[in-house]
């Protein structure tokens, strides 16, 4: 695996001791962070009582050699575009901020992992194989 993009739960479960996952993030060249993927851990961060250790240790993760945060650009907006309308003429909505994830991942021509099954309703996308 190359290039990879971790989902929110993707994240949480690493956290969690996920071997699989850490095996993953062990052999990924680049590990990409979603800006999305960011603001949900974010969010969630600020709804629990432990904000300032989980901040601490994302920072730790982001400042890992190999790990990038992707920002949104005209070209994700490209993809998102794409993924939207591909996913609404098919009639499978998906969460917006896992649509703007998976043009991220597209964007990138990543691997996303994460649990989340409705990401296999995005034509093209590559998902990691434990979904």
């Amino acid at each position: 695996m190359n290039k990879i993009v971790l989902d929110t739960n993707g994240y949480v479960s690493y956290l969690s001791g996920d071997k699989n996952i850490l095996h993953s993030l062990v052999e990924a060249e680049i590990i990409f962070m979603s800006l999305f993927v960011l603001g949900e851990l974010l969010a969630g961060f600020k709804g629990g009582n432990r904000e300032k250790d989980n901040l601490a240790i994302l920072r730790t993760f982001l400042n890992k050699p190999g790990v990038r945060v992707l920002n949104a650009s005209a070209e994700t907006a490209d993809y998102f575009a794409l993924i939207k309308n591909n996913l609404k003429e098919a009639g499978t909505p998906i969460p917006v901020n896992d649509i703007w994830i998976g043009a991220h991942t597209m964007q990138t021509g990543s691997i996303l992992i994460t649990y989340d099954r409705h990401f296999k309703y995005i034509p093209g996308l590559r998902l990691w194989e434990k979904i």
